[in-house]
């Protein structure tokens, strides 16, 4: 899988928020076939930061009705990601 299909985008929400200003923390919503050693390559090489741990997680999609229609959003899958101590989350994230 190459590294720029890991990460899918990151996830800014008010635990995501309050969990990386009390640590140097990252969660992004990832491909569901990523491996956890895939997230780790994917962080390092792409936004230049070491990181120590990684945890992941399968979110099963929610059934939406649209009418009498009923559907089935997609699973998804997260990844909390931990950067070694010392490190500073990218600027990136800062604003959001």
């Amino acid at each position: 899988m190459k590294l720029t299909e890991v990460i899918r985008r990151p996830l800014i929400t008010e635990k995501t928020t309050m969990a990386r200003e009390t640590a140097p923390v990252i969660v992004f919503e990832v491909a569901r076939e990523a491996t956890k050693i895939d997230v780790k390559r994917a962080v390092e090489t792409l936004l230049g930061a070491k990181v120590e741990s990684v945890r992941t997680g399968r979110n099963h999609g929610k059934f939406k009705r649209q009418g009498r229609f009923v559907g089935q959003r997609p699973d998804w899958k997260k990844a909390w990601v931990r950067l070694k101590a010392g490190e500073k989350v990218p600027e990136i994230f800062e604003g959001a």
